[in-house]
């Protein structure tokens, strides 16, 4: 029983190999990009539409409602990045069910990838909201001395992200394994429908988790800077 598909090599050549993350995630990433233009390629604004388009609609509308719930204004500009998390995270879990694929979320380089990429788009985003300098100064926040342990959170966090979405996946495809191998018929199916919603709710957790991140990041010097209003009037 393979722990990772990082352990699965299909191809080598010297120093180069092609393991079974390597492909199943640019497979994956092939079928996201080849199903969103079929979708998008004739799109309908009256009542006609296509069970595709209806069901992108509903996705996309559902996590733009999160983004907006989660104070961060004008939501479509977080759509690409967080809904693009969400969609990967949450494909790689529901494509377990093809029979010898196995997850690239399972693998602890792929989840680093992905954290990496939150550790970007953080000060990407905070830096486009409020400025270099609005931005670099929510790092001396509360005070100068907190700088060293506002930079040890920012990586802190990002190690937090890898490590939790890899061990729920890797564990989830652990019990299958084990159970498969004992009892072959009935506890897998239903261990398999249980790591399909553990899936799922890893891919929304990771995606709130960026967002909450981002919202953090884009409005904490506005938040510190704000005036406080008028006292109100004596009794």
């Amino acid at each position: 029983m393979r722990l990772t598909p990082d352990s699965w090599i299909l191809w080598e050549y010297g120093l180069f190999k092609l393991n079974a993350t390597i492909l199943f995630t640019w497979a994956l990433m092939l079928v996201l990009v080849v199903g969103a233009a079929l979708i998008t390629r004739r799109l309908a604004t009256g009542h006609q539409r296509s069970r595709w388009q209806n069901l992108l609609e509903i996705v996309v509308t559902a996590i733009m409602g999160q983004i907006e719930d989660l104070g961060l204004e004008n939501p479509r500009r977080y759509l690409a990045f967080l809904g693009t998390l969400f969609l990967f995270i949450a494909s790689a879990a529901l494509a377990s069910v093809i029979p010898g694929y196995e997850p690239p979320t399972a693998s602890l380089s792929t989840t680093a990838a992905l954290a990496l990429c939150v550790l970007i788009a953080v000060p990407l985003f905070g830096i486009a909201g409020q400025g270099l300098a609005g931005y670099l100064k929510s790092y001396l926040q509360p005070t100068p001395i907190m700088l060293p342990f506002n930079l040890i959170g920012e990586v802190s966090r990002t190690l937090a992200l890898a490590v939790r979405l890899f061990g729920n996946m890797m564990s989830g495809a652990m019990i299958i394994g084990i159970l498969l191998s004992i009892t072959p018929f009935v506890f897998p199916v239903v261990m398999t429908l249980l790591g399909l919603l553990t899936g799922m709710v890893q891919a929304y957790i990771f995606t709130i988790l960026a967002a909450v991140y981002i919202a953090a990041a884009t409005r904490s010097s506005t938040a510190a800077t704000t005036p406080p209003g008028p006292a109100p009037p004596a009794a």
